[in-house]
């Protein structure tokens, strides 16, 4: 889960590479995109129900992995997906090894010093996970001091966890990681994107339960590297005809039931 979910990564010495990386006159990125005919997306491929590896077909499947397809193909391009560790997305995206990550990247102002967005397409509550035992009643970050907290490695909740004092803070590179801890009493709580604790819930046989939403709605949007507009407006049209035509609508809907593309009222 570093998968905002979202995270933050090292983004001082990452604008450094970005901007070491950036030629004096570099092509529009679109230019790039379509004379080779793909689109290179990067997710991490192990945070369902956004992006993950279907056990029985064994190819990547997902909220985000639909959305990727959608934004491709009103581009006229074909995915080419890229799966690599939520630690090292971001800094990949920086030394160009892909063109954009879809990955459910929270969208907060560091990152747009170092990078592009496209407009959000996710919306979604921080919200706890505890055990279906636990008495306490955690209203707010708070009320966790004292506690270990569970949280994505370099996640935006990893962030808001440790801006609190007194609470002990341990980060896993992934969920199924961070909820067995919980389940078994290695960790108090998890804090974890309320999209994501649905599903889990609804696919996980741990001893675990929802617990409260503790933090103000975030936006996940699509990143690449500054300087290329083209490539912004081309992305920011095909996340627009999705919406208008209703695909956008659909792919949401399957994954949770509800649009979650657009903020909740």
């Amino acid at each position: 889960m570093i998968p905002t979910r979202r995270r933050a990564l090292l983004l001082p010495a990452i604008l450094m590479a970005a901007t070491l990386a950036l030629p004096a006159r570099a092509a529009d990125l679109l230019d790039t995109v379509k004379g080779r005919g793909t689109l290179r997306i990067a997710m991490e491929g192990t945070y369902p129900p956004f992006n993950f590896k279907d056990p029985k077909t064994g190819q990547l499947a997902g909220y985000d992995v639909d959305v990727a397809k959608l934004v491709a193909s009103k581009m006229g391009l074909k995915p080419e997906f890229i799966t690599t560790e939520w630690s090292a997305i971001l800094a990949g995206l920086a030394a160009g090894k892909y063109d954009a990550i879809v990955s459910q990247v929270g969208l907060t102002a560091k990152r747009q010093q170092v990078f592009d967005f496209s407009e959000p397409y996710t919306y979604s509550n921080p919200q706890l996970i505890v055990r279906k035992n636990d008495k306490a009643n955690y209203a707010s970050l708070a009320d966790l001091k004292g506690k270990k907290l569970g949280v994505g490695q370099g996640s935006v909740y990893e962030q808001q966890a440790r801006a609190v004092p007194g609470i002990e803070v341990k980060s896993y590179p992934a969920a199924p990681e961070n909820l067995q801890d919980l389940a078994v009493g290695r960790i108090d709580a998890a804090l974890n994107d309320s999209l994501m604790v649905a599903y889990l819930l609804n696919n996980s046989k741990l001893p675990i339960k929802a617990g409260a939403r503790v933090g103000q709605a975030e936006r996940m949007a699509i990143p690449f590297k500054k300087g290329n507009p083209q490539f912004r407006a081309a992305v920011n049209k095909a996340l627009h005809d999705a919406a208008a035509d209703g695909s956008l609508k659909q792919v949401s809907m399957k994954w949770f039931g509800s649009d979650v593309s657009r903020p909740a009222k």
